[in-house]
């Protein structure tokens, strides 16, 4: 006799239907699980054993054979402990499962029944919808997470006796309402705030500019100018994720481990500061079974690397691509994954080794080949994707001493929000949600230039030997100044503005 249940198997951020055949045959009492699992899997035998029978029920005295299909998919984790040990009892004429082919059961047993918490139920409920399943169940600790997920009944279970006597007739189970609104909760107060930092107004203005757009910044100049404290109050001027975005961040948040247990749905931006000890696969994904890494990680929010010429080279190479397609792309012998990695990436740099190359008061020490080689670690491929290049000098005592009142983050958050209001307007039928977003053909929709702005875009290429790459992004910072100024048109000070912040590489 055999039964047959469906579960779920998750690769990357990709999921797989699969199909949990559990019998029960005469011969010498054994338990094999066949399929392509992982040791977690195979390890699912003494787990489901002892959480039998410490749930009342007997566990099938004969010779027992559990196939996870499809056989030629690797199959890895404990997700299957919870349906393995259903296949088990319904085969063995203890419970008889209801609605068995609309149903979908996921979940890692204790020894003593009980469900422990697993990863990646967001985008299980998400999957399991898409295929058309009715009901998803899933420990009590992950159903408010998948409970996102609107269309499909999710039933938390504490316990698999819970779940047995639900089968049998004794006991009801109620269906998880998420009827929490995260978005009131919304706070930017326990980030750095703008109103703590003296002077570096030019600086603060690249950072709104930045904030509104999603753009890239690079901030640069001597040692304790400012620029990691200027970087940290980056997410303070950052508005909550969208309802959309915070689905997309809450998944790879969910597979990766990371997710709160209190908060079900990641409503806050991410900040992401790498360490320059990091190697490439942590910070692009990786292992024998990829897993997101820090650019996925700061999907929808902000890549943070302090000290960037200290990363090495291959690092720092490494990010090239999913600057440029907002994705990474992992092959290994046995898959291929694709991550999401839209990031804002923030970067901050001394000019040379001491780090006074710039400095009005600090004369450099280093010789030109040692500033040569440092800056040399910064290629001009990476340097051509940052939107906003600044320069943040030493403050004078005057400045550091003051007691002037500055803006605070609050304040330069409505601004954003709005000059983001009107780019969500703008890409309401399109799949992006800032400027930096835009291709080729929607920057030259969306960025149109009068004549005297066509002039001067001339002049810049030539004098600043633009890249094709470099012109479309000071097209798009352009239009976020604009935004920010609520203006429909992109004017010749916006795009002077712009120009700025690019003219200066070193």
């Amino acid at each position: 006799m055999s039964s047959k249940l469906f579960s779920c198997a998750i690769t990357g951020l990709n999921c797989d239907i699969i199909e949990v055949e559990a019998a029960v045959m005469r011969g010498v009492p054994k338990f094999h699980v066949v399929g392509l699992g992982d040791t977690a899997i195979q390890e699912a035998r003494e787990r489901v054993y002892p959480a039998i029978r410490n749930s009342g029920f007997s566990f099938p005295n004969r010779n027992k054979i559990v196939n996870l299909a499809p056989a030629d998919l690797k199959k890895q984790g404990p997700y299957f402990d919870l349906p393995i040990a259903l296949g088990l009892l319904a085969t063995s004429d203890q419970i008889e499962i209801k609605d068995v082919e609309e149903s979908l059961f996921i979940g890692e047993l204790a020894l003593n029944g009980s469900l422990r918490h697993i990863n990646g139920t967001l985008l299980i409920a998400n999957f399991a919808k898409e295929k058309g399943f009715k009901k998803l169940f899933v420990p009590a600790c992950n159903a408010k997470e998948a409970s996102l997920v609107e269309g499909i009944s999710v039933y938390g279970i504490d316990n698999l006796q819970q779940l047995c006597e639900y089968f049998l007739g004794s006991k009801n189970l109620e269906i998880t309402k998420n009827e929490i609104d995260y978005f009131e909760n919304f706070d930017n107060e326990c980030f750095m705030d703008m109103a703590d930092i003296q002077g570096q107004e030019q600086a603060k203005r690249a950072l709104e500019i930045a904030a509104a757009g999603a753009h890239n910044v690079l901030l640069s100049g001597p040692p304790g100018s400012g620029k990691t404290l200027l970087a940290r109050t980056l997410p303070s001027l950052l508005p909550p994720l969208s309802f959309e975005e915070a689905m997309e961040v809450t998944k790879i948040y969910s597979v990766a481990g990371q997710l709160p247990k209190d908060k079900p749905l990641k409503i806050t931006r991410p900040f992401r500061a790498v360490h320059h000890t990091a190697s490439g696969a942590s910070i692009v994904g990786g292992g024998r079974i990829p897993r997101p890494g820090e650019i996925s990680l700061a999907h929808r929010g902000v890549l943070f690397f302090d000290e960037l010429p200290e990363f090495p080279t291959k690092v720092l190479e490494l990010l090239r691509q999913p600057l440029e397609d907002r994705k990474i792309t992992i092959g290994r012998a046995m898959s291929t994954l694709s991550f999401p990695a839209h990031f804002m990436f923030i970067a901050a740099r001394n000019p040379c080794p001491c780090g006074f190359l710039t400095d009005q008061e600090k004369k450099c020490a280093c010789t030109n080949m040692q500033i040569q080689k440092y800056q040399k670690k910064i290629s001009g491929p990476l340097l051509d994707r940052i939107d906003l290049i600044i320069e943040v000098p030493r403050l004078e005592f005057k400045k550091l001493a003051s007691q002037e009142h500055n803006e605070s983050s609050k304040i330069i958050l409505e601004r954003v929000k709005k000059a983001r209001k009107i780019q969500q307007e703008r890409f309401k039928n399109l799949k992006i949600f800032s400027n930096s977003e835009m291709d080729s053909g929607l920057t030259k929709k969306f960025c149109v230039l009068d004549e005297k702005g066509i002039d001067l875009m001339k002049q810049a290429v030539a004098n600043l030997q633009l890249s094709g790459r470099g012109y479309f992004r000071v097209l798009k910072v352009a239009r976020t100044i604009a935004d920010l100024e609520e203006n429909d048109n992109i004017l010749n000070k916006h795009l002077a503005e712009a120009l700025q912040y690019r003219g200066k590489e070193f």
